[in-house]
Formats: C-alpha cells, sequence, structure tokens
C-alpha cells in the first residue's frame, strides 16, 4: 500500500483523510499489523484506482 502511495503523492495523513481513519490505522495497515474491513479495503482501492487483490494480499491463517 505504501508504494501505491508513494505513486500517488499522498502523505500518510492526506490519505487517512481521504479515506476517512486515522493516520495510526494507515501505519498500521502499511507494518501489516492490521486487517482492514472490506468496506475500507474497498476505499482504498477506489483511491489507486483498482482492484482490493492489487493493494492487499490474502494469507490464510
Amino acid at each position: 500500500m505504501r508504494q501505491l502511495r508513494d505513486i500517488h503523492n499522498l502523505t500518510q495523513d492526506e490519505f487517512a483523510k481521504l479515506v476517512n481513519v486515522s493516520r495510526q490505522t494507515i501505519i498500521s495497515l502499511e507494518k501489516g499489523r492490521y486487517n482492514p474491513s472490506i468496506t475500507l479495503a474497498f476505499k482504498i482501492a477506489k483511491i489507486f484506482n483498482t482492484t482490493i487483490e492489487n493493494v492487499f494480499i490474502y494469507e490464510e491463517e
């Protein structure tokens, strides 16, 4: 996600505001410590004009 954010020249704070979450949530997502809700995943993919699969990798537990 960070690579996509960098490509779009968005800071963590700017991106957080676009998807209506805290900057801490963006940090946790980028570090892999937090899995987004399906709604948040769709919002993020939409901002980057791509699919959820291109932003997040699903790993079975």
